[in-house]
């Protein structure tokens, strides 16, 4: 499977709509076996979902992502991660370990029930893939 995660200098960018790369991780057996690291070509809000339909992307970790650009990824049928920050490659890890952690009030469409701390958080155990 594909994961893509919004890009800026390492961390994930927090505005989807304005996000100028992605980072590319390529997962196989519950391993990264690659990433790489792709420009969206200029395009923003609801063209995203069609460029990362494109690259044949299953998941996305972002931070903020707007109501329209969340049905426009939902339509192309990826999976969405939302009010993610830190490192992408720990955010990366934290998805195949099934312990990525997503803020409430963000999108997690996670097809199960999610363990909520008093931080308001919620753990996603999105170990689905």
């Amino acid at each position: 499977m594909i994961l893509a995660i919004t890009y800026d200098n390492g961390q994930i960018f927090q505005h989807f709509g304005r996000t100028e790369y992605f980072k590319l991780y390529k997962i196989e057996d519950k391993k990264i076996v690659s990433s790489t690291v792709v420009s969206s070509d200029g395009q923003g809000h609801g063209a995203l979902a069609g460029v990362l339909k494109n690259l044949k992307v299953e998941a996305l970790i972002c931070g903020g992502i707007g109501m329209g650009a969340q049905q426009g990824i939902s339509q192309m049928g990826i999976s969405l991660y939302a009010g993610v920050s830190g490192s992408c490659d720990e955010a990366a890890k934290a998805f195949v370990e099934g312990t990525l952690v997503c803020k409430t009030g963000a999108t997690c469409n996670c097809h199960h029930d999610h363990e909520h701390d008093e931080n308001h958080e919620h753990n996603c155990s999105c170990h689905c893939h």
